[in-house]
């Protein structure tokens, strides 16, 4: 199993996701400010991956707390780091809870209880990403190809992975799926990672551009459509890597069923629509740029959001570890959250 994120007596280690697939390096993050950056920057990114970077990047902030008062500043630091995967909220009020309990019977219970729970978070998300992928992997057909949009797997967590995760539960069971893989600008999460882990697994992938999607849903080729998600509003809006709604659109045109993998966490029910959910704007040079090479006209206006919200109605399924979701979603979503 590929290991996104693993806490060590040295400190958090993960797998550098921006150099891949060039170089499979690993960083080692010592205090919550290099997590922080680490979450910024994207080398580790994917929403239940930053869950449980936050938990562990708030662990490490406390290591080295003098009181405390501090714990809020570090939440706040960890919080303010990407405004979209609700994971990362999630994860901050796991350990808000563990303060709250541990912290009159003195700070260094307080952090041993922290670490533990950072811990706990991450073995909890590799067993939930299983269950998604049992769970998901009866929806599958057998010689399908799968077309993904972003990275869903292990990279995108701690370990299998959401939509990915389907996928290796479906061959598991033994099952011939192949693979395409959108290769998601301008981050290019699908060309570097997505296609990376499956040739890691022997999964039969494809890399198609983007606007590619269309002409394959159309060609009859696509079984289905699956991929993850960042926040899924109460009525069943996803929101996900920029481009998801368009390949929503396009399967939903061609009859080709839509599925979204996602843990309980992702879901954020304080929200009645996806209208609400907060879109990352991030820098131009992500558009303007491949891998430092300029492919754009200095100064020109870049535009980058890094999602969209693709709405309910173009949603056929979606997949968690309690079960599987099917509209209305305001209700069928709400039993699963229990």
């Amino acid at each position: 199993m590929i290991e996104t994120i693993l806490w060590t007596s040295s400190g958090v280690v993960m797998i550098d996701q921006t150099r891949l697939p060039r170089e499979e390096v690993y960083v080692t993050c010592t205090d919550h400010l290099e997590m922080a950056g680490a979450i910024r920057r994207m080398v580790i990114r994917g929403a239940p991956a930053i869950g449980v970077a936050a938990a562990m990047g708030i662990a490490l902030g406390m290591q080295q707390a003098h009181s405390l008062a501090q714990f809020d500043e570090i939440c706040e630091i960890i919080r303010a780091t990407r405004p979209t995967a609700v994971n990362l909220y999630w994860a901050i009020a796991r350990m808000r809870r563990v303060f709250s309990e541990f912290a009159d019977r003195g700070l260094e219970q307080l952090r041993e209880k922290l670490i533990a729970e950072a811990i706990q978070i991450r073995l909890e998300d590799i067993a939930i990403n299983e269950c998604i992928g049992r769970n998901g992997a009866a929806l599958i057909p057998d010689g399908a190809t799968v077309l993904t949009h972003c990275n869903a797997g292990a990279l995108a967590t701690a370990g299998y992975g959401t939509a990915l995760g389907v996928i290796r539960a479906a061959v598991a069971s033994g099952k011939k799926i192949d693979v395409f893989a959108d290769e998601t600008r301008p981050f290019l999460q699908g060309a570097r990672l997505t296609i990376w882990e499956l040739l890691h697994d022997n999964i039969p992938a494809t890399l198609i551009t983007d606007n590619m999607a269309g002409h394959f849903l159309h060609s009859g080729r696509i079984g289905c459509v699956l991929v993850g998600a960042d926040r899924i509003a109460a009525n069943g809006d996803v929101a996900n890597k920029i481009g998801t709604y368009s390949v929503a659109v396009l399967a939903k045109e061609n009859q080709v069923p839509f599925y979204v993998a996602a843990p309980i966490s992702t879901l954020d029910l304080t929200l009645a629509s996806g209208d609400q959910i907060p879109i990352e704007q991030r820098a131009a040079d992500e558009v303007t740029h491949v891998q430092g090479v300029p492919i754009a006209p200095d100064g020109v206006a870049v535009a980058n959001p890094a999602f969209d919200v693709t709405p309910n109605r173009y949603v056929t399924a979606i997949i968690t570890e309690r079960g599987i979701a099917r509209a209305p979603y305001s209700d069928s979503l709400r039993k699963l959250a229990g």
